[in-house]
């Protein structure tokens, strides 16, 4: 049995004379996954493809502002300087992205008038494959370990290893390594993150597939799901900044996981009393509005 899996991280892609960023790389993949999954599951709904991909390049703008700026509060609460209003430094924050993302392509769509719950359902599955595309770039740069761990399949870090820049502390020589060999062995949260995204996407297609909802209910299976996955791994982690007995992260990912659960439920209480919901339809329908 291994007692640790290692492997080194590939930060850069070297293609001719051109690098470029792994992670940037597996970033824009996600994005395109993502889009392409849900935009299908607009066309097959009879919807408006071209106004939800107007909606997808707002969304994306948005997604990269809120990845950005999500992570400032926990910064400043963390002692750092107004720095970190930068635009082109900083850490970066998958549910800060969602967050901006998502709100967003909530303002397009109002402007071009699609009915935003169905749109919401449509756009689940993209968001669950994108994350899983997304942590793939994670794993390759070695990024967001977590606390050590004995298991067979935590991460082993090597002497010589140039992992992600928020894991510099951890790094070692080989004389600073362990009987082992090794500067520690880490859980590897991201690909505890992707696994679970995986898993939430196979579950999104079957019960999309095989159970009547009502429209809102599937973006909100995916809001609760994510959001309280982020919760419960973030446990894993350490270093981040913390508020009270848990980090920014958590806080955000039990806000998400709470509000899905609490659309869930409005939803189905709604439902059950009979009350209609604007844009209830089962399906997308198209949109009149010009682009």
């Amino acid at each position: 049995m291994f007692a640790s899996v290692s492997y080194p991280p590939i930060p850069m892609l070297h293609l001719g004379g051109l690098s470029l960023s792994i992670h940037g790389v597996f970033i824009a993949l996600a994005i395109v996954g993502g889009a392409w999954i849900a935009s299908r599951r607009v066309e097959r709904a009879g919807g408006d493809v071209a106004g939800y991909q107007a909606v997808l390049s707002y969304a994306v703008v948005g997604a990269l502002v809120g990845a950005r700026y999500l992570t400032v509060p926990a910064a400043l609460f963390d002692g750092a300087g107004w720095e970190v209003l930068s635009p082109l430094s900083g850490n970066f924050s998958i549910l800060g992205g969602f967050t901006g993302g998502i709100l967003a392509g909530w303002w397009r769509m109002r402007a071009l008038q699609l009915p935003i719950l169905p749109t919401l359902d449509a756009s689940a599955p993209g968001l669950a494959l994108g994350t899983v595309i997304g942590r793939l770039g994670c794993l390759a740069i070695v990024e967001h370990l977590g606390k050590p761990t004995s298991l067979p399949w935590g991460y082993g870090l090597k002497p010589g290893y140039d992992v992600a820049p928020q894991h510099a502390a951890l790094e070692c020589t080989a004389t600073q390594a362990g009987a082992d060999g090794l500067c520690g062995v880490y859980h590897p949260v991201a690909a505890y993150d992707l696994i679970g995204a995986a898993v939430l996407l196979v579950v999104l297609v079957v019960v999309a597939r095989r159970i009547l909802l009502r429209p809102g209910q599937l973006f909100a299976l995916w809001m609760a799901w994510y959001g309280l996955q982020r919760f419960v791994l973030d446990f894993l982690r350490s270093g981040d900044a913390t508020i009270g007995p848990i980090t920014w992260n958590q806080l955000t990912g039990l806000i998400a996981g709470m509000g899905g659960l609490g659309l869930w439920w409005w939803l189905k209480r709604t439902a059950e009393s009979g009350t209609p919901l604007a844009m209830a339809e089962s399906r997308i329908p198209a949109s009149d509005s010009p682009e």
